[in-house]
């Protein structure tokens, strides 16, 4: 693509592998900046050095990759010794580094396939009016060939997961103010949602998504419960318990997504992968990256279980008015005193 828009891509990362390398080598020939912020937050000490960095190599990783494979120098990596103070002002790290007219935010275990990046920075290039890019997610679920999906991940655009701010445009005296969620304002203060933005649901529409696998393997699993047992802001205070209950041994099986607070449920994926997890796939099965794989076998008799299909049917049904539910109550705490 000619005259490509200069896209900084912002990450993230405590113990990223098996991913590190993969992403990397997926955004890099779209990026005209890489910014990588390693570490973890005090919540995160669980999962963590003593120091605050991974436990995996994905420090390791981060340094062979910027020798080996970055012959346009577009990687940055910071990390410092001690913990950060939440994943704010490790994303503010990032943004205040960004030196491109975008910022596009990606976690280690997020992917997009390639033509629909094209697609984005050609709206982009066509479009300069274009301030946000949303996309839906689609969540995997105990390996590569599983998604779930849920009351949670269908709330709507801008109030809850299933559809994410993720590119913003960028510039001088532009402020990355919370992480959660993504929220940019430019120099006059103004919220970048005020302005033109991409629905991702349009995107999907067009078949764009975010692929995030996000609950693939049992030790990503469990070091991301950990962290959100922790968290205050996650309110999950069984999220090890549901690892072991649910991911592990699948007890519940309409509780599959890791907000467990909501019903949600397990579907076969038969979509083609990023170019780059298809990669991971070949080294994994090569036996070139170890990894604990979850076996299949139970989801795969829940998925070929006629009253599995009609309890996730049933949800299905119920979420339009669950989600009005949702909503009302929302409005309803905001008006109260």
């Amino acid at each position: 693509m000619e005259n490509i828009p200069r896209v900084t891509f912002g990450l993230i990362v405590l113990n990223g592998e098996p991913f590190v390398r993969y992403n990397l080598r997926a955004i890099y020939p779209f990026a005209h900046q890489i910014v990588v912020v390693e570490g973890a937050v005090e919540s995160a000490s669980g999962i963590a050095t003593e120091d605050g960095h991974s436990l995996d190599s994905t420090l390791e990783t981060l340094r062979q990759f910027k020798s080996e494979e970055d012959p346009e120098n577009k990687i940055l990596f910071v990390t410092k010794d001690g913990y950060w103070q939440e994943k704010d002002e490790m994303s503010r790290a990032y943004a205040d580094l960004a030196t491109g007219d975008y910022l596009w935010q990606v976690d280690m275990d997020e992917f997009y396939q390639p033509s629909d990046m094209e697609y984005i920075l050609s709206l982009l290039k066509d479009d300069p009016a274009i301030s946000v890019v949303y996309f839906k997610q689609i969540t995997f679920w105990g390996g590569l060939d599983y998604t779930t999906d849920g009351w949670y991940l269908r709330q709507p655009q801008g109030q809850g997961p299933g559809i994410v701010p993720r590119l913003f445009k960028w510039g001088p005296g532009f402020q990355y103010v919370t992480h959660r969620q993504p929220t940019i304002v430019d120099d006059r203060g103004i919220d970048l949602r005020s302005y033109k933005v991409v629905n991702g649901q349009d995107l999907a529409r067009k078949n764009i998504f975010m692929y995030h696998y996000s609950l693939v393997f049992q030790k990503q699993v469990d070091e991301k419960c950990d962290y959100y047992s922790k968290a205050s802001w996650a309110k999950r205070a069984a999220a090890l318990k549901w690892a072991k209950d649910t991911f592990r041994d699948l007890r519940h099986p309409y509780r599959v997504h890791n907000v467990y607070k909501y019903p949600s449920w397990l579907e076969r994926f038969s979509g083609t992968h990023p170019p780059q997890i298809l990669a991971l796939r070949r080294d994994i099965d090569a036996h070139q990256v170890v990894v604990e794989m979850r076996s299949p076998e139970d989801i795969e008799a829940l998925l070929q279980s006629r009253k599995y299909r009609w309890g996730r049917m049933f949800l299905k049904i119920l979420d339009p008015l669950a989600l009005g539910m949702i909503l009302f109550r929302r409005r309803l705490m905001k008006v109260l005193p």
